[in-house]
């Protein structure tokens, strides 16, 4: 906030007494430079940003005549964008805290000021992704995960703890509150916010980045929020504009209603389908029309939610009075709902918009059906009456070269593709006849605490009510608790094997079940309160018992998962769980009931009662009707005020919790959790610039779709990989490992970390999965860690070759630290997902990207060829064009041009400096 915003911009606005000033967005249309009217609100959002922080030196009149110029064909301009607040979760807000940490020790090395590195606006960093299911389906789950979770990751803590003492504008939310996203809708979210600025009241919109993928469901109450890596937030606290091209976006209109029996979840997997088939990916998506009335804000937020799966930046609704009316009943003060209200009136930004848009989808909410979506990305939708279909078609994919000896007209039947299976009647209840299909019909007896267990292939082992989608929603978290009291009445239970977990994403969920007595009918199925966090949406789902893990091991059963999540990616759930579905709250416990993922339950009945008879989802399915009056019964502000009170004070092991002190970090070198990383150790004040990457050799050469989990994982590993051997020979034993996730601000273990996914498919070897490569120098296979540190002794470049997708998935920042720390300086892939590729050139990596509908695999490159790429000795522009020739083990040679994916001239600047932080790090030290 300048206080000189040009154009004659700063006005004021009177509000219950009180004058503001604030950059009116009339201003500009009275001079010509837009009509307001035309423009999304997001991008409305935007300017008023750029207009308020026009400062003629960052930030200048062109940069707000470019963001005004918006039109649905989009001009080619940049945006440098000023959020109001930044948001972290721990596993990426300790890497941020150990990168500003470290950036003070170089400063105070330097001989300045070590507080000159300061966050220069509000962070909120909420611990909520260390928490595992240790324990479940027991009255003191709670309190035994929670202790564990201290134990674990008390060295994390102290550092989080040193970071809200050292910093102003840094606070924390302590373990055991909630799921960052919910607590960012449910409390920290304003709208708009009143701060003070030299003497001066001013009114400016709430917008946000998150060093969480998912960010965008503050969209739900119309907030511009979107997920950027660790790297970029950093420089967002330090003061440092994030500079984007102007996006297109995307209007969907939404006509109708839902129809009972759909959920807010089985409209989230039709939109995710529908906006992937649309391609949504580096475009805004705002939802408009008669629709949107009809959606409550956790229904629009459980679809703001998961933007990063529909593929956009954000995925937005308007401010309306059904947003007010949510600011009321979470408890937000009425002051403040009123001044909301007056200020996004006098912006023209309040209520039903239908301005311009680059393209319009249009969505009828009658359509939706109960969907789930798998079996290992969340945009692959199935209709709930074709889930049994599905598993037992990918079954038989997996397993079809050892059917030799199996029954073909059995094998249709089976597959529900011949004629109708014979059937047999057994207690009143018609089931399939079971055919012996070999593999694919196997089923192993396990022991499980002295109970014989039988499990096969499609048995549900995990059944998990988690992840701020859906637990944010009371609507779909009262249909669960109403579907587990009808399923109790009814005498039915979860079979003995399935692990079930109920993980709320605040307090505030607990008293509303409690307050409509359903909490206990959970409890009675399994779905106690193990934690509040994301626990198995992020894969900390726990262990299961060693005899299962033993007999998957044993007899490659293809087992699954079912959760109320948004992310269902190979290995990320467990590594032991093949298939892994998304469903609504109420799905999750009906599939833990059944125990199986091969059911049609539109057809086929998940149990018996104690008469014998059979029970069908249709029988406890709750009515819509009770369900929106136990929320309308138990749902209020006062839940909200008394859970919010104390949000930053944590319980009594927080408050027991030594931290450092002092302005610079205490840097422990014996320590296997917090360790300085070398990023910024011996800084050049110089930069380094760019140039021509010579004889570099290629670490992996990769399929699509290669997740941000793939390339550094979250969840646990084991002491046969490089960090569990480096954990090793630093005394930690194999029980104390923790996850890749807890690990993330230690260097040593994240580097040897990448690209270690047990999943991970380098090209270059045949039927081999995890984190394996060729040194081609030697011929030799070994791990990908050491065949880089091979390759820096021999002074070699590294590239990567990947197809399409390329990082999709959580923003891990960590993806692009560790690619840059092993030693690779180019990426070349046919497409990218935004924030991995924002994230490589925050960290100095350059993200190429093949023509021409090029691959590797159609040039005819198998990872084996030296490369060089050229065009960089002249230095780097926006999206330039740059050639590479690699050159064949038999002389030959191929070249072919890329692009690089530099979209802006500060993403040039950042690539020059060797990433955005050592940028950053120059400026302060110079000034």
């Amino acid at each position: 906030m300048t206080g000189t915003a040009p154009f004659d911009a700063v006005r004021e606005l009177e509000v219950d007494g009180t004058t503001y000033k604030m950059a009116d967005l009339g201003a500009l249309e009275e001079q010509g430079l837009c009509d307001l009217d035309t423009l999304p609100v997001s991008i409305r959002i935007l300017l008023e940003s750029v207009l308020r922080n026009a400062d003629g030196t960052t930030i200048t009149e062109s940069d707000v005549a470019n963001a005004a110029a918006w039109e649905p064909d989009v001009p080619d301009a940049e945006v440098p964008f000023s959020p109001s607040r930044v948001v972290l979760q721990d596993l990426t807000g300790v890497p941020a805290v150990v990168d500003l940490a470290a950036l003070r020790s170089e400063a105070d090395r330097k001989g300045r000021d070590p507080t000159l590195v300061e966050p220069e606006i509000p962070c909120d960093l909420v611990i909520d992704h260390s928490v595992q299911v240790d324990y479940f389906d027991s009255e003191d789950a709670y309190e035994k995960n929670v202790d564990l979770e201290y134990e674990r990751n008390a060295e994390r803590y102290r550092a989080i703890k040193w970071a809200q003492n050292a910093f102003e504008n840094f606070n924390v939310v302590p373990p055991g509150t909630g799921i960052v996203h919910q607590v960012n809708l449910e409390h920290l979210g304003r709208v708009v916010h009143a701060r003070e600025r030299d003497g001066e009241n001013w009114l400016v919109p709430d917008t946000l980045v998150g060093t969480d993928s998912h960010t965008p469901m503050i969209g739900g109450i119309g907030v511009v929020g979107w997920g950027v890596g660790g790297i970029e937030a950093e420089a967002a606290m330090l003061g440092q504009p994030i500079t984007m091209k102007l996006p297109e976006v995307v209007g969907v209109k939404l006509e109708g209603d839902l129809p009972d029996g759909a959920t807010a979840t089985d409209l989230v997997l039709h939109i995710t389908e529908t906006l992937r088939e649309v391609g949504v990916v580096d475009r805004f998506v705002e939802f408009f029309g008669p629709g949107v009335e009809n959606l409550t804000v956790p229904d629009r937020a459980t679809i703001a939610n998961m933007a990063p799966e529909q593929g956009s930046t954000i995925s937005m609704f308007p401010v309306d009075e059904t947003t007010l009316d949510y600011l009321e009943l979470t408890g937000r003060d009425p002051e403040h709902i009123e001044l909301v209200r007056e200020y996004l009136k006098a912006q023209g930004l309040f209520g039903e918009q239908e301005p311009d848009y680059t393209e319009v989808v249009e969505f009828d909410l009658s359509t939706v059906e109960p969907s789930l979506a798998g079996h290992k990305r969340p945009q692959d939708r199935i209709p709930m009456g074709d889930v049994k279909r599905s598993f037992r078609g990918l079954l038989h994919g997996k397993f079809e070269e050892h059917l030799d000896d199996v029954d073909e007209d059995a094998l249709q039947r089976w597959l529900g593709e011949g004629g109708a299976a014979g059937a047999e009647t057994d207690g009143g209840v018609q089931v399939e006849a079971d055919p012996d299909l070999g593999p694919l019909t196997k089923r192993v007896e396990v022991d499980l605490d002295g109970e014989p267990v039988e499990i096969g292939h499609g048995d549900v082992l995990v059944s998990a009510i988690t992840s701020c989608t859906n637990t944010s929603n009371p609507s779909v978290m009262i249909a669960a608790g109403l579907l587990a009291r009808n399923a109790v009445e009814k005498g039915l239970d979860v079979p003995a094997y399935v692990k079930t977990s109920l993980a709320p994403g605040s307090r505030v969920v607990t008293q509303y079940l409690e307050e409509s007595d359903l909490l206990h009918y959970l409890e009675a199925l399994g779905y106690a309160v193990v934690g509040y966090g994301c626990t198995t949406c992020i894969g900390n789902a726990g262990p299961l018992p060693d005899p299962i893990e033993q007999a998957i091991d044993d007899h490659d059963l293809w087992t699954t998962s079912v959760l109320s999540g948004n992310r269902n990616f190979e290995a990320r759930i467990h590594p032991k769980i093949r298939a892994n579905y998304l469903a609504s709250p109420p799905l999750v416990v009906a599939y833990g009931l059944a125990g199986r993922m091969d059911i049609d339950l539109e057809q086929e009945p998940l149990g018996t009662d104690e008469d014998g008879e059979p029970v069908y989802l249709a029988d406890i399915w709750p009515d819509t009707e009770e369900v929106q009056t136990a929320i309308h019964d138990t749902v209020s502000p006062e839940m909200f005020e008394e859970k919010y009170a104390s949000v930053y004070e944590g319980d009594e092991r927080w408050a027991a919790l030594d931290a450092p002190t002092g302005d610079v970090y205490e840097w422990d070198d014996d320590s296997t959790y917090i360790r300085e990383p070398p990023f910024f150790q011996d800084f050049p004040l110089e930069k380094p610039g760019v140039d021509d990457i010579e004889d570099a050799r290629c670490l992996l050469t990769l399929g699509d779709t290669v997740t941000t989990d793939h390339i550094s994982p979250a969840g646990p590993f084991g002491s046969d990989l490089p960090a569990g051997q480096w954990l090793q020979d630093h005394g930690v034993e194999p029980h104390d490992f923790n996850t890749y996730g807890s690990r993330r601000g230690n260097h040593e273990v994240m580097m040897r970390g990448t690209f270690a996914n047990v999943r991970i498919e380098n090209e270059m070897l045949d039927d081999v999965e995890g984190g394996y490569t060729i040194h081609h120098p030697t011929e030799e296979q070994t791990t990908v860690f050491e065949a880089s540190q091979r390759y820096r002794e021999e002074g070699v470049p590294l590239v990567v070759l990947a197809g399409e997708e390329f990082g999709t998935g959580s923003s891990r920042d960590w993806a692009a630290k560790g690619t840059d720390l092993l030693g690779v300086r180019a990426t070349i892939a046919e497409s990218y997902e935004r924030i991995y590729r924002d994230n490589l050139v925050g960290m100095g990596v350059l993200p190429l990207q093949f023509q021409n509908d090029d691959s590797w695999e159609s040039l005819g490159l198998d990872g084996t060829e030296v490369f060089t790429i050229r065009g960089l000795d002249d230095g780097l522009d926006v999206m330039d064009e740059l050639t590479i020739s690699a050159e064949r083990e038999d002389g030959s040679i191929v070249e072919f041009p890329v692009t690089a994916q530099v979209g802006t001239p500060a993403a040039v600047t950042y690539i020059e400096h060797g990433g955005i932080l050592h940028y950053v790090l120059r400026r302060l030290l110079t000034r």
